[in-house]
């Protein structure tokens, strides 16, 4: 079992400087294929406000990933209004766009997405680099002793199992210092021994004031959220903490 990753104070001082809230007003995206339109997202209205492990629920289709692209400025919606910490992404420009990605938002895929050529080190130091950190190899070897890799920093991805292959995509995300981690299916690949490592180390990142938000079919998972929010055919069909009240990580099966 990894080490939980405990609150500390930022190896940079402008982590976590610029906000966590989140607002969408109205938000469509819509996708034409041939000559039928898909409704990705149809008339979303979201607010988180403060830090917390948030859990975006639903199916395959559901526009889940649709979603969190729109909230990390990867994409535009077709109407609507999205702003991040203050800052309205739909009419920002591809530089504005740019800063955000660097300096407020991280990404964690599903698939890892680590740099094949690249050490375990190598990969976290370059999210603290795009960040443009202080100090990024002082970073990147503190996040990875956090997650319990400091002595698999040297090895390839290909070295590494799946479970510490998400550990060191979760580390580049927290090199970045950046106050908002959005994650895609993190567990989707894993079993659920490491599911349940990776769900500790996020569910740790809300508790030391980030926002987290995870999108995931797993309903069990959302069981540990501050709040959850359901989406259906591209609409938001419930939205509040999870049924029963939150769950301890160590009661989930599946």
């Amino acid at each position: 079992m990894s080490r939980t990753l405990e609150p500390r104070p930022p190896v940079d001082a402008r982590a976590g400087a610029q906000g966590t809230r989140i607002d969408l007003d109205d938000v469509c995206r819509h996708f034409g294929v041939g000559d039928t339109v898909v409704k990705a997202l149809d008339g979303v209205n979201l607010h988180v406000d403060d830090t917390a492990f948030v859990v975006v629920l639903g199916p395959s289709g559901s526009g889940k990933t649709t979603l969190l692209n729109l909230i990390g400025a990867l994409d535009a919606p077709t109407s609507g209004t999205v702003r991040l910490a203050g800052t309205d992404l739909t009419a920002a420009s591809r530089s504005e766009r740019a800063r955000i990605r660097r300096h407020t938002v991280s990404f964690i895929f599903q698939s890892f997405n680590l740099f094949p050529g690249l050490t375990a080190f190598e990969n976290v130091q370059f999210g603290a680099d795009v960040a443009e950190r202080t100090d990024p190899e002082v970073v990147a070897a503190d996040v990875l002793e956090r997650v319990g890799l400091g002595r698999r920093s040297g090895h390839f991805a290909h070295q590494l199992s799946g479970g510490e292959q998400q550990r060191v995509a979760i580390a580049r995300a927290l090199a970045t210092g950046n106050p908002i981690l959005l994650a895609d299916e993190p567990t989707g690949e894993l079993d659920f021994r490491t599911g349940v490592q990776i769900l500790e180390l996020l569910r740790a990142q809300a508790e030391s004031g980030k926002t987290v938000v995870v999108v995931t079919h797993n309903r069990e998972i959302s069981r540990v959220a501050d709040r959850v929010i359901e989406l259906s055919s591209g609409r938001i069909v419930a939205d509040g903490p999870p049924a029963g009240g939150r769950a301890a990580i160590a009661d989930l099966h599946w």
